[in-house]
């Protein structure tokens, strides 16, 4: 049995935080691989299921993030699991918007929640660090409590779908696989450039052309005015030129 744990804060204020994006992939893959309604246990929401073959739990706490080991400890004593059973899903600032990364065990880097699994289960499970960008040293908080902007919803959408379909392969112990194949999604939806795989900028609006009609006009110039000779006389009475 395999335990899959998505972290973040519970209630719709939270919902759309970056903080919140291990939830939302716990909740993509739940969809994806048609598991079971949520319910209330272990201090979480619990659903259950199969992943490349495997019977798995997932689990979102609803300890609040900095007390996220509560929750996931007690199911990892309920069912006699190992650390290396579990795969933690959550948000990293020290990747790019949109990369993941892949590693077992390691240091909590600043983050509450993986602080508090540390304390309830070691160090030795699985971690999903899915990335939401770092917005500069003094303003993290606001960051990770923040909503992702409605132009983050493009490549946002994308990941969590290529996390959802491709978990069989974290159930199996395939992370170079797994990692692979989310950049591969990210590249062909998106065509993604640059060292950091991000969406290209879009493109400058091109400037207004004219009508075809318009080209087509030879362009006006001005007559030369005659000076002398009878045009000029004319033209002086028709003005009222001396």
């Amino acid at each position: 049995m395999l335990l899959f744990a998505g972290l973040g804060n519970p209630g719709t204020k939270y919902a759309n935080n970056r903080h919140n994006v291990g939830f939302m992939a716990a909740d993509a893959i739940a969809r994806r691989h048609d598991f079971s309604p949520w319910s209330k246990k272990f201090q979480g929401l619990i659903a259950e299921g199969t992943i490349g073959g495997e019977k798995t739990i997932i689990i979102k706490p609803q300890t609040f993030m900095n007390l996220s080991g509560q929750s996931v400890g007690e199911a990892l004593r309920f069912y006699k699991l190992e650390p290396s059973d579990v795969t933690v899903f959550y948000d990293e600032i020290e990747l790019p918007a949109g990369k993941v990364r892949v590693k077992t065990g390691g240091g909590a880097a600043g983050h509450n929640g993986i602080r508090s699994l540390d304390q309830h289960l070691g160090k030795d499970y699985r971690r999903v660090r899915i990335g939401v960008g770092h917005p500069g040293r003094d303003m993290v908080h606001g960051h990770v409590l923040g909503d992702f902007a409605k132009a983050d919803r493009e490549w946002l959408d994308v990941l969590l779908d290529s996390i959802a379909d491709n978990a069989g392969m974290v159930a199996k112990g395939d992370e170079n696989g797994f990692m692979n194949k989310i950049t591969l999604t990210l590249r062909e939806k998106l065509q993604p450039t640059g060292e950091d795989d991000r969406p290209p900028p879009k493109a400058p609006k091109a400037a207004k052309q004219q009508s075809h009609i318009r080209q087509a006009r030879p362009q006006q110039t001005a007559a030369k005015v005659p000076e002398t000779g009878p045009m000029a006389a004319m033209l002086k009475k028709l003005l009222g030129k001396d």
